[in-house]
């Protein structure tokens, strides 16, 4: 088994990554109620780089006092001060060998829990489908939002801007703009979800125009060493089986698009990296990303198997993958499989459930 990829070094940028093994971002409710970092989430952040995690990708972290907090407990990144507590952990990830970028999040339609504001922002005044996710707090059904003015979007874009430029602050080696799942960005993406009749609605081109404002934005505003990605998906949390539907052309519209903004990475996301993006088609959603954006990309997707995550970086589909339920389940995945040991299986009762917070771990 050719499994000696996933050790190889690979350069973002000029950032240079021990190995090809991520963490995935994965959405925790163990901050304080006003959004900063506790202890807790140091120590949980250092267990994943001291067991071998060349990259770890935070939580998806609020950007603003405004709209953008999604689910009660969530870390933000709006003020100076929440900035600060951040760089406990970044020191701690940087400890231990490993480099660290912040997911940043707009909720959008999707927020179930902010501490700011009761009503919810998005592109189109659409019901979201489903129901609220009770791991985080959630009941019933989700708000009606309120379409957004241009004068909110302009607000979005800089809200952006200033958390990439606070993370960069806080020693933060690069940031990811949340762009998947049904959140504020995919939303625009999204084409029942997007029915604006301005510049930013209708046609393919004109969903992924917000997006690319973005990206173009926030790569202007920081260092040219500070990597900027993009996380990118076709399911939601609320309406999991979501499939564009220009599939391979819209593909082509996005992730070109994307790859001309000033990018530096695309992170992917399927619910199985591998499989063809498409009905009939061949391609999976991950090597479409790599042939149109032309970009570095991150493939996350039940990727603790072994071999199809070494397939996925071998044939040049990915550069690197990040794991969820397997680094949950291992926080020393990769230690492990270099030592070729046996993984522990994951288990959502022992994580996620009743609510999705850190649970009390020890680290080895």
């Amino acid at each position: 088994m050719k499994k000696n990829i996933l050790f190889d070094t690979f350069k973002i940028n000029k950032t240079e990554l021990r190995n090809r093994v991520g963490l995935a971002p994965m959405t925790r409710i163990s901050a304080t109620k006003d959004g900063y970092v506790t202890d807790k989430m140091v120590k949980y952040y250092r267990s994943f780089a001291k067991g071998g995690f060349g990259l770890i990708i935070t939580e998806g972290t609020y950007i603003d006092d405004k709209n953008s907090q999604t689910y009660q407990y969530q870390p933000g990144i709006a003020f100076d001060g929440q900035a600060v507590v951040w760089k406990k952990i970044v020191d701690a990830v940087h400890e231990e060998g490993s480099k660290i970028f912040m997911q940043l999040q707009h909720s959008g339609p999707l927020s179930q829990g902010n501490h700011f504001s009761e009503e919810t922002i998005a592109p189109s005044s659409v019901k979201p489908k489903g129901e609220q996710l009770k791991f985080y707090f959630g009941e019933g059904e989700y708000k009606i939002p309120r379409e957004m003015t241009k004068e909110e979007m302009d607000n979005v874009k800089k809200s952006f801007v200033k958390a990439a430029q606070r993370a960069e602050a806080a020693g933060f080696n690069g940031i990811e703009i949340h762009g998947a799942n049904g959140y504020l960005l995919d939303a625009f993406l999204t084409e029942y979800t997007n029915l604006r009749t301005d510049e930013y609605g209708g046609s393919t081109e004109n969903r992924v125009r917000f997006l690319v404002e973005i990206a173009s934005e926030v790569t202007k505003s920081v260092g040219d060493d500070f990597i900027v990605g993009m996380r990118i998906s076709q399911s939601q949390v609320n309406d999991y089986t979501y499939k564009w539907s220009g599939e391979e052309e819209d593909a082509k519209i996005i992730f070109g698009s994307l790859g001309q903004s000033g990018l530096d990475y695309i992170h992917v996301t399927e619910y199985k990296a591998w499989q063809h993006a498409f009905d009939g088609g061949e391609k999976s959603l991950v090597s479409l990303a790599k042939k149109y954006s032309q970009l570095p990309i991150i493939a996350n997707g039940q990727l603790d198997n072994i071999e199809r995550a070494t397939e996925m970086l071998s044939n040049g589909d990915a550069d690197i993958v990040t794991l969820g339920k397997g680094a949950l389940a291992n926080h020393d995945w990769v230690k492990k499989v270099e030592k070729e040991e046996p993984l522990t299986v994951f288990n959502p009762d022992e994580v996620l459930y009743p609510v999705a917070n850190i649970k009390d771990f020890e680290i080895n």
